[in-house]
């Protein structure tokens, strides 16, 4: 097992209980997703994880051993990769990939030849001698990445690393993590984006209020959820009443317009669809494209904490 959390609790000052019993555990190989709307503790779950926060119940074993923060040994096998942009202005690319890979290599030679390693890995070649001011978001995205992972960690743990950045550099991103996985590594990642998680991680945790709410493959929370089928259908000239005659309809769960789209939330089960158009057809309703799609992992989130908006 690469990381053990057993019982653990953390209350701030202000007595806000950001973690609550909180028990999950990592296995060697995964990419283990942590979900959570703002303020579930995921943040909080990870400094703990690092040894940056104290806890006042619990234990944490990271490689199988207590995780304390004198334990340097155990933290040089790890690679963090912060939301917020941790490199120095002042440092060139290079530099800065050799001052964070510096500070667990010793070895001249063989922190330079990791250098590079990073360097080709996050495809920042041509940008090497660059100051980060120079660097566009997704290129200083990456070398934030190259900083965390350039000493070789068996563990890195990823906080929203695609945060404002372009389409392009958000697939390069998760493109180097799926890598980073196949060459050993195991991954804890965190995002707001669903289809991210839904994409590269093997294993889910959904927090919410310091807790876990529910936990498993992608296939095993999107099964365990009520919703079992959606459709969109466009409509040229729609009135309220259309919602009320689709919500009659057995195993409609919610229908509403958005966008000039109907859209129909339908129960597990058979299909719902010839029961919608035959709605449609016995009352005369026109209608365009009809578009139908399962649950996604978005489905499953919005179901378990809530559709509310957090602070």
């Amino acid at each position: 097992m690469i990381v053990k959390v057993k019982n653990v609790s953390k209350t701030y000052k202000n007595r806000l209980k950001a973690l609550n019993n909180l028990s999950f555990e990592v296995r060697e190989g995964e990419i283990y997703g942590l979900l959570g709307p703002n303020g579930s503790g995921k943040t909080t779950s990870i400094n703990c994880l690092l040894s940056l926060l104290n806890y006042e119940a619990g234990e944490i074993e990271i490689f199988e051993e207590k995780m304390t923060p004198e334990r340097y040994d155990i933290k040089a096998k790890i690679g963090f990769v912060p939301q917020n942009i941790a490199v120095f202005y002042e440092l060139t690319v290079y530099e800065n990939i050799d001052y964070f890979c510096g500070l667990y290599i010793n070895d001249k030679e063989k922190r330079k030849a990791l250098v590079e390693e990073a360097i080709d890995f996050v495809s920042l070649n041509d940008y090497r001698n660059f100051y980060p001011k120079k660097l566009s978001g997704g290129l200083i995205r990456r070398l934030n990445i190259a900083c965390g992972i350039a000493h070789k960690p068996q563990l890195v743990i990823f906080d929203e690393p695609t945060v404002a950045v372009d389409p392009q550099s958000r697939n390069k991103i998760l493109e180097g993590i799926v890598k980073l996985n196949q060459q050993g590594a195991t991954i804890i990642y965190t995002s707001h984006y669903m289809e991210e998680v839904e994409q590269i991680c093997s294993y889910i945790v959904i927090m919410d209020k310091g807790e876990i709410i529910m936990h498993g493959t992608k296939e095993k929370l999107k099964n365990s959820i009520s919703l079992g089928e959606s459709c969109e259908i466009h409509i040229d000239n729609p009135k309220a009443e259309y919602i009320d005659l689709i919500k009659q309809i057995p195993n409609v769960l919610d229908c509403y317009y958005k966008d000039q789209l109907l859209v129909i939330k339908s129960g597990k089960g058979k299909t719902n669809i010839p029961n919608i158009l035959n709605v449609f057809t016995t009352h005369n309703i026109k209608y365009g494209k009809l578009y139908s799609s399962i649950p996604t992992l978005n489905d499953v989130f919005l179901e378990v904490t809530g559709k509310h908006l957090r602070d």
